[in-house]
């Protein structure tokens, strides 16, 4: 039995993809103003609480399924609307088909 996403992919988001450029021997992430258009399932489920310096904090994090694409990376940024979103980790190849990619992604403060 193969794996099959939980819900469809009706949500249109921008990807970013970084071009790197050193300044002064640093290297350093610079992203485009707009990205290719993809279709995903985004799901929030109202973030991830954490704990930082003895005080509760909630994370605003979702979690991502679409279509498999190798242009996702952990370096790739996520813009839906205004808000902009970084993958955390890797994205996983489900069952290394190329058919489904699944990742999370964690909310930007600041802007890219």
């Amino acid at each position: 039995m193969s794996y099959r996403p939980s819900e469809p992919f009706t949500t249109a988001a921008e990807l970013l993809n970084p071009t790197y450029e050193t300044v002064k021997g640093v290297t350093r992430k610079v992203y485009p103003e707009h990205g290719v258009i993809f279709h995903c399932s985004f799901r929030t489920y109202g973030g991830t609480e954490t704990t930082v310096n003895d005080q509760l904090t909630v994370v605003d994090t979702a979690n991502v399924e679409t279509w498999y694409r190798p242009d996702i990376t952990s370096a790739s940024v996520i813009k839906l609307g205004a808000k902009t979103y970084e993958v955390m980790g890797e994205p996983e190849d489900i069952e290394q088909r190329h058919q489904f990619l699944k990742f999370k992604v964690r909310g930007v403060k600041g802007g890219t």
